[in-house]
């Protein structure tokens, strides 16, 4: 049961992690043209056949902020296995927890769930071509 309640708890965290962005198309109201999420839709298949790639080349990511945090765990943990007793062992516990916490906070980061800078461009580009005007992307 416990290992159940684990894997359903990691599933949730990886999915919240996966959510990705979309434009939102400002709408003066008459002014705004009708299908917003087909064009929405249409330009970033647009962007996919080009080679754009929503997450290649993104700023940040899991591996990056799992390795910087687990430098600094290990760095403190270092520290306090020394005050401790043990070095070897606190900046290994350090480490562990730095790269969890890393990837847990990697997860919920808004800004590493946006989609990659040349993609974005691409598709508010091609919405503006269209006749919408991109103002953010949630």
């Amino acid at each position: 049961m416990k290992r159940r309640m684990t894997a359903a708890c990691a599933a949730v965290l990886f999915l919240a992690g996966c959510a990705s962005q979309k434009p939102v198309l400002y709408s003066a109201s008459d002014n705004a043209p009708a299908g917003g999420d087909q064009a929405i839709a249409a330009c970033q298949q647009r962007a996919e056949a080009a080679g754009l790639d929503y997450e290649k080349g993104r700023v940040g990511g899991y591996a990056r902020g799992a390795v910087e945090n687990g430098a600094v765990g290990g760095a403190a943990g270092a520290v306090g296995g020394a005050i401790y007793g043990s070095a070897a062992r606190g900046a290994a516990a350090g480490a562990a927890g730095g790269v969890a916490a890393g990837l847990v906070r990697s997860l919920f980061s808004s800004h590493n769930n946006g989609p990659a800078p040349a993609y974005k461009a691409y598709v508010n580009r091609c919405l503006a071509d269209r006749g919408y005007e991109p103002i953010g992307w949630n």
